[in-house]
């Protein structure tokens, strides 16, 4: 079976999804502001995870003030990575879901390759909708 496509096999007591959410402060400003490292980024991390990309990342620039910076949109077969850089003051908040499961610490070091960031601060959320 090719890589990245095993079905996640639905069983009693599984969840729906698993979010990485990533608060990360004081990171490297050169890489925050480049959206070709955002882009080089996204193909590791996507690598790095065992997901498949559905098309290429969008990095935009945007909002004003002290919003202002990289946005990324990263669909992948089993829903997506999102996030925003900072420039104001070199943060950056990202979210990976999945309804497959993938390994965080691999996500993690992905991010601090590329972001190095001084603080960090993650929470790890398994989805399920109530059923009763």
């Amino acid at each position: 079976m090719k890589r990245g496509t095993r079905k996640l096999k639905k069983t009693v007591g599984s969840y729906w999804g698993y979010h990485l959410l990533v608060n990360a402060a004081d990171c490297t400003p050169d890489a925050i502001r480049s959206a070709s490292t955002i882009r080089e980024f996204t193909k590791e991390l996507v690598d790095a995870i065992d997901m498949v990309s559905f098309g290429s990342p969008m990095v935009v620039r945007f909002g004003e003030g002290n919003k202002e910076g990289y946005s990324l949109v990263q669909l992948i077969e089993t829903y997506n990575i999102t996030a925003h850089f900072v420039e104001q003051t070199n943060d950056i908040y990202l979210d990976i879901f999945s309804c497959k499961p993938f390994n965080q610490k691999d996500a993690m070091r992905v991010f601090k390759k590329y972001f190095n960031p001084r603080k960090v601060e993650v929470q790890f959320i398994k989805r399920q909708a109530p059923r009763s």
